[in-house]
């Protein structure tokens, strides 16, 4: 599902976290803080009914999101209504997105749920080996956390969120109480010219990446809803585009991203095989909140 892969010869920081050449912006704002992302084109419009990119972020709903982390009194965006379509929450709700009995949220920035997030994305990602497996998954599991304390401090609350999943009903049979966390995924501002060239007339866009569910909870539409959670946070945050790299012979996974919207608009080039490295596709898709051009 995800483009990461791990083995105990290899440093995660060989994987897409903090010195991924691929992923290197998402850890640094090179636009003024003031100016950054201010208006849309005047020939967009959020289908919120929101004009501007500054205007999303403060008078969408009413209320203020970027840059908090998820605590228990967190305002709610999007949740389902009686017909089962997503909906705009009513403040009510902690979570970004509510669908299928999971809700998303913002990771909480305190080590024990540091440490969960952690957990996910190793048991998602480590290659098991056939001796001491269990030692090689702790280390990769340390490197994995020391990763995410890294993104989490250098990284502006408005331009990296680490967003999770856990059971939104007491009433699902895999619930338990202190509200497992069951699915991760990594949303970072980036600006990539690799990829804007595939969305002109932008200067950045959101990356997501890392996403990651449990073994136990697979094929319970939660990476679906963590997908749908990144659609929302594109409007929270005022970006137009949303894109993702996958491996090309990864087919569930890029099924599950076509589902979501994404298309694919380029690979890697075929030498990176002959380097021993898996071939990559890009896949974009537009924020399902602003109008645009893309096809």
């Amino acid at each position: 599902m995800a483009n990461l892969s791990a083995s105990p010869a290899t440093s995660i920081l060989s994987k897409g976290f903090p010195h991924d050449p691929v992923q290197k912006s998402r850890f640094t704002c090179r636009t003024p803080a003031p100016s950054r992302r201010l208006c849309l084109r005047s020939s967009q419009k959020c289908r919120l009914g929101h004009e501007g990119r500054s205007g999303a972020r403060e008078r969408l709903l009413g209320r203020r999101f970027v840059g908090c982390s998820s605590t228990a009194g967190e305002v709610g965006v999007v949740s389902k209504d009686e017909s089962g379509k997503a909906r705009v929450g009513d403040g009510q709700d902690k979570y970004l997105l509510r669908e299928f009995g999971w809700g998303v949220r913002r990771m909480a920035k305190v080590g024990e749920e540091m440490s969960k997030v952690a957990h996910v994305q190793a048991e998602a990602f480590h290659t098991p080996v056939a001796l001491l497996n269990d030692l090689f998954f702790d280390m990769f599991k340390a490197e994995v956390l020391s990763a995410l304390m890294y993104k989490v401090r250098s990284s502006p609350p408005e331009r990296y969120a680490c967003l999770v999943a856990e059971s939104a009903s007491a009433h699902n049979s895999l619930w338990e109480p202190l509200k497992e966390i069951v699915g991760v995924v990594d949303v970072t501002v980036q600006r990539d010219e690799d990829v804007l060239c595939h969305i002109q007339g932008e200067q950045e866009y959101l990356y997501v990446s890392g996403i990651a569910v449990l073994t136990k909870f697979r094929r319970q539409k939660i990476a679906t809803v963590l997908l749908k959670a990144c659609d929302v946070l594109s409007a929270l945050w005022g970006f137009s585009y949303l894109a993702l790299r996958a491996y090309e012979d990864d087919f569930g996974a890029r099924k599950l991203y076509s589902n979501a919207g994404y298309k694919v608009v380029s690979r890697d080039p075929i030498w990176t095989t002959w380097i021993g490295k898996k071939r990559r596709v890009l896949m974009v898709k537009p924020s399902p909140f602003y109008k645009t051009d893309f096809i």
